[in-house]
Order: structure tokens, then C-alpha cells, then sequence
């Protein structure tokens, strides 16, 4: 039976607009559910004949579940993201198409070697735009019960472009649901959607104009301040308030001059009116950025602190930076060290997130409280030394 045939039982059964029960339980009776809500929502037939055939797939589930990728250090992953092949493409797409991305910074203040960036950390400039069945992904993940509040508001959307005939039933993209060359989710691809070379449609998997200027919008809509800086490589002195460090507490760029922060070639740095946190990456001994406003922009796009600074590092890059300087940290922890700080942070009361051996933010934040009450350099890092008095003073 064709699921919009058993969507009108339902929808008499409440003057609301249905709503489908959030996760898990029967798969079947769950898509009746997404379904009555869709229709609700005005999807019609060719819409719903596409979810009646989307399926469960266990290798989405498999991704989901092992994203080991962001375990590695920021140098170590930006070493690999930030290759010479995406540099020198991205130099030639950046002349290339020189009169859009102008157009996207004009509308949109959106500085070109950002929207770059993104275009060529998410797919190598379309290279490789992902080979998951976009609906049944979306549906694996918002069925699943570990992350659903993230995938399920993208489900109705996907569902609408599809019945308009913007996308097709089986549009393929990333494992995560994400669509196009950089990689945009179906409520994005819907609300933040621009028809780029004006052919009356928004196709972000083979127009080049619609992908640099939806990005654009996509970005600005994240609350990107109009041509203004993202990060800033600087050199930290020997010593310095640590605890002052972190992207959040964004002072006057005055406040770090006077605390020893200065240019990578030791000038002092330029006081733009702006206000900046200091992100160490790797503590105080390894590379050192200040993160304006914008950067938080980047966190907005991927929760992922390493993929966040990699891409706005990037950007820098593409806009003609040289290379960071990674310079000396002190070495990290492994996975099982880590698991094992993460355990101790969590019993002294600490909210670490989940207990996976990757250092997120929350994992960052618990570092820095037990630091400070150790007597430590404040700078989020995870080493051995914090480790051994944890244990030590179990």
C-alpha cells in the first residue's frame, strides 16, 4: 500500500498537523508518521512515493558511528585537508570565476577565499560530491535514536525539493545528508537556495554560479560580519595569562600586544577596532590564531573545532597567508589516554560530552577548570602531566 493512501487516518485523527513519532520503534509505522507530517506540509505524491521507498542503510549507521577523522591533531589534519592540489585549484577557481565570487562578496560580504575554502575542504570543488541515497540516509539517521534531533528537521524539506522537481528522488550526497558542492543541508538548500547564472533554478550539484552564491548566503545567514577577518596567525610569548587564552573571551587586540602577542615575524600586531579570542589549537607551545567574530561562524557550519580552524585556515591561505607555523607543542594523548582523562574529568563532575577519546569542545573546557585548580598553564591541552596528577590524586 502507497504510504499517502494511509496519511488520511491519520490526519482526521487531530485537527494539528501531525507529527511523527521522533525515533525508533517499527520502521514502517515510523514513515507513516513522516509521511502524515509532510503531507501536512503540502508535500505531494511524488514526494511521498519517494519516501515509501527509502531504506534503512547500515552503512550510514557505520559512518555515524565512526568519525575518527577529528581524533587527529589540528596540525595533522590540516596537514592533510590543506593540500597543494586544493591550493592551486583553488587559485585557478578563484580566477576562473572571478565576476561571481565578486558578486557574492557584494551581495553578501562574503570575502571569495572563505566561500573557496569550504567549496574545496567539502567536495575538492565537486569533485567528489558523495555516493549515499540522500533520502534513505536522512531517514537511517532520523529513525536511529543516538542523534535524530540533528537529522530529523531535514527530512520534510528533502522531501518538498524532491516534489518540486528541484531535486530528484535519488539524489545522492553525503552520508549525513548533505547535498551538492559544498555540501548543503535540505533546509539550507530551501531557505538559502540562489539562482546563481539565472536559468530559473537553484541546482547545487552542477552550477558553479548557484554553489559560490548560495554559500555565500548560507554563510552571512550564519551571522558573518560583512568583510571583516576570521583568523589571524600570532606568535605567544614564553609567558602570559593563560587562562585569558580561548576562543570565547575575545578582547581588544591591544590587550594581547600588551601581554606579549605579536605578528609571526614579531611586529606588533595592527589594531584593527576588533575584538579577538586567542586559540591555541595545541596548547601554548604549539601554533596560535586569533579568532574574530567570523570564526565562530565556521563552528556554526561544523561543530568540529579541527575542521572549524582547518577551514578558516584555509581561507587564509587561499587570500594569500603563507603557511602557519606549527611550531614545538607538547605531545598529546592517544585514544585510551584519552578515553581515560575523559573518564577522570567525568568524575570530578565534569561534563565531557561522551567518553570517545576525541577533545571537543566540553573535553577542551573540563581541561581548562582542572588546569587551573592544579596549578597549570591554562591552555586546554591535553597531556601526560595533567593526566599522571589526575591519577595521582585519585
Amino acid at each position: 500500500m502507497r504510504l499517502r493512501s494511509g496519511i488520511l487516518a491519520a490526519l482526521l485523527l487531530t485537527a494539528a498537523p501531525a507529527v511523527a513519532q521522533e525515533c525508533g520503534g517499527d520502521f514502517e509505522a515510523w514513515k507513516q508518521g513522516v509521511a502524515a507530517e509532510a503531507k501536512a506540509a503540502g508535500v505531494g505524491a511524488v514526494g511521498l512515493d519517494a519516501l515509501e521507498d527509502a531504506t534503512i542503510d547500515p552503512k550510514v549507521l557505520a559512518r555515524d558511528r565512526a568519525q575518527g577523522v577529528f581524533s587527529q591533531t589540528f596540525t595533522e589534519f590540516s596537514g592533510r585537508m590543506i593540500s597543494a592540489y586544493r591550493l592551486k585549484q583553488g587559485a585557478a577557481n578563484l580566477k576562473k570565476y572571478a565576476d561571481v565570487f565578486a558578486r557574492a562578496d557584494q551581495q553578501f560580504g562574503v570575502q571569495p577565499a572563505v566561500i573557496a575554502a569550504f567549496w574545496a575542504l567539502e567536495t575538492d570543488f565537486g569533485a567528489v560530491q558523495g555516493d549515499f541515497h540522500t533520502l534513505s540516509a536522512l531517514v537511517t539517521l532520523s529513525h536511529d535514536c543516538r542523534r535524530p534531533q540533528l537529522f530529523r528537521p531535514q527530512l520534510v524539506p528533502l522531501l518538498e525539493l524532491i516534489d518540486r522537481g528541484v531535486l530528484p528522488a535519488d539524489v545522492k550526497g553525503a552520508w549525513a545528508g548533505e547535498i551538492g558542492q559544498t555540501q548543503i543541508l535540505p533546509t539550507d538548500y530551501l531557505a538559502k537556495g540562489v539562482d546563481g547564472d539565472g536559468d530559473g533554478k537553484v541546482d547545487l550539484r552542477n552550477s558553479v554560479p548557484d554553489v559560490i552564491m548560495t554559500t555565500a548566503n548560507k554563510i552571512l545567514s550564519r551571522g558573518w560580519k560583512r568583510d571583516q577577518p576570521w583568523i589571524e596567525e600570532v606568535r605567544v610569548p614564553d609567558n602570559m595569562p593563560w587562562d585569558q587564552t580561548g576562543r570565547t573571551n575575545k578582547l581588544p587586540l591591544s590587550q594581547w600586544t600588551a601581554w606579549g602577542v605579536t605578528r609571526p615575524d614579531g611586529s606588533p600586531l595592527g589594531d584593527n577596532g576588533l575584538k579577538a579570542g586567542l586559540a591555541l589549537p595545541q596548547g601554548r607551545k604549539g601554533p596560535a590564531f586569533l579568532t574574530y567574530e567570523n570564526f565562530d561562524v565556521y563552528l556554526e557550519w561544523n561543530q568540529s573545532f579541527t575542521y572549524a580552524l582547518t577551514a578558516a585556515t584555509l581561507a587564509t591561505r587561499l587570500a594569500g597567508a603563507p603557511p602557519f607555523d606549527p611550531r614545538s607543542p607538547e605531545p598529546g594523548l592517544n585514544a585510551d589516554q584519552m578515553k581515560a582523562l575523559q573518564t577522570k574529568l567525568e568524575a570530578r563532575d565534569h561534563d565531557v560530552g561522551t567518553v570517545d577519546g576525541i577533545l571537543g569542545t566540553n573535553t577542551r573546557e573540563a581541561i581548562r577548570k582542572e588546569q587551573t585548580r592544579l596549578g597549570l598553564p591554562v591552555d586546554g591541552w591535553p597531556t601526560a602531566e595533567l593526566l599522571g596528577k589526575l591519577s595521582s590524586s585519585e
